[in-house]
């Protein structure tokens, strides 16, 4: 989701009394501020003292005023759930990846109807937690018909919608993974093509191995669709060094990392998109997200909202996570929450709130952003105002 402008039909208006304004999630946050917005942009930031007139006005009273989250890896289209399957990682079961099939049989007996009130439910809880931008994958339905249609109901709620055929191998094609891969790359992908901006491959032990994920990717970017990747999850594998041999703009989990993997990330710029609830829900380690910054490693944070390996729709929940267990500071973890989110999805108008950004803005029932993370679990999201 990137929300409509809610303000685009207004005039010119001024957001004022802002204790402190994060308008640039690269650079210190303005205290005493203000903004003005006009047809939904922002078109000034400045010190209050300084703002100018405007048609409109509201005082938000000395709250902090940040960008609006931009979630860019969630897994929204699904039915059912799978708590006993988390009770059960919670006495000493470990996580794999095979527990999808069981969201995949839901979500193909789910009604069109029941999975876009599912997802309108979901998108609905991002929203109050402050996430403006989401991104919404396929990859619970895993028939043509049924990847066709998860795509449509997430295009409802997103331009950022990414084709995941490839994320388990079906109960039907178990025995046979090669077919499975000439469906997802053949008849699949022509049907999922016109409501996807984005392809995907879970390249994992247990999903697809680095050959499978580059025949999919590659016959993807023949469809006009861009790659992303799911790598390095439940092990050091060879994801992310396809990522950045093919050129990604992002690779998502990256939680098993060896020093040529690090660095193969500095070099090619491929963003690592860091989902710190997974490691919270399934117990694996977090990755060091300090030392990939010190590496010159670009990263990003997202929900991964999914019914099995991590049931959070909160960013501000993940964000709190990669400070306190990723070693991250409270600046560097809303800027990749932020503008490394935006830059994951390869975009420029969110993630920010300077001049010419969507005015996405959340205002915080705190005086400093740095609540996020020393207040977590804490509702802190008062409204957003555009």
């Amino acid at each position: 989701m990137c929300w409509g402008d809610l303000v685009s039909g207004r005039p010119s208006w001024l957001v004022t009394g802002i204790g402190e304004l994060v308008a640039d999630p690269d650079l210190a946050p303005l205290t005493d501020a203000a903004l003005v917005v006009e047809a939904g942009r922002v078109a000034w930031v400045g010190p209050a003292s300084s703002a100018p007139a405007a048609d409109e006005a509201t005082d938000v009273g000395g709250r902090a005023v940040i960008p609006g989250f931009v979630d860019s890896h969630s897994h929204l289209v699904f039915a059912g759930e799978r708590s006993a399957e988390f009770a059960a990682r919670m006495a000493g079961q470990p996580y794999a990846a095979g527990g999808i099939r069981t969201t995949v049989a839901a979500t193909r007996a789910a009604s069109d109807e029941q999975l876009t009130a599912h997802v309108a439910r979901h998108v609905g809880e991002m929203r109050r937690q402050g996430t403006t931008t989401v991104e919404i994958k396929s990859g619970y339905g895993l028939s043509v018909a049924d990847e066709a249609r998860s795509l449509a109901v997430a295009r409802q709620f997103t331009e950022h919608t990414t084709f995941l055929g490839a994320h388990v191998v079906p109960a039907e094609y178990a025995d046979d993974p090669a077919s499975y891969v000439d469906l997802v790359t053949g008849p699949m992908l022509a049907a999922a093509a016109p409501h996807a901006r984005w392809i995907d491959a879970f390249c994992e032990v247990g999903a697809f191995d680095v050959d499978q994920a580059r025949t999919v990717l590659e016959a993807g970017a023949r469809a006009g669709l861009n790659g992303r990747l799911h790598a390095n999850q439940l092990t050091a594998g060879g994801g992310v060094q396809l990522a950045c041999e093919l050129g990604l703009i992002a690779v998502d989990h990256c939680t098993y990392l060896s020093t040529a993997d690090v660095d193969a990330l500095a070099s090619s710029g491929t963003i690592a998109t860091l989902l710190p609830g997974v490691e919270f829900s399934t117990r694996h380690p977090y990755p060091n997200a300090k030392e990939l910054l010190a590496a010159g490693v670009r990263i990003a944070i997202a929900s991964d909202c999914n019914p099995g390996s991590c049931y959070t729709s909160s960013m501000p929940f993940c964000l709190a996570l990669a400070v306190r267990e990723m070693g991250l500071t409270p600046a560097q973890a809303l800027r990749a929450a932020t503008r490394g989110g935006a830059e994951a999805l390869g975009l420029s108008d969110v993630g920010h709130l300077e001049v010419g950004a969507k005015a996405h803005l959340v205002v915080l029932d705190a005086p400093s952003y740095v609540h996020l993370a020393y207040r977590p679990g804490v509702p802190l999201v008062a409204e957003i105002l555009g």
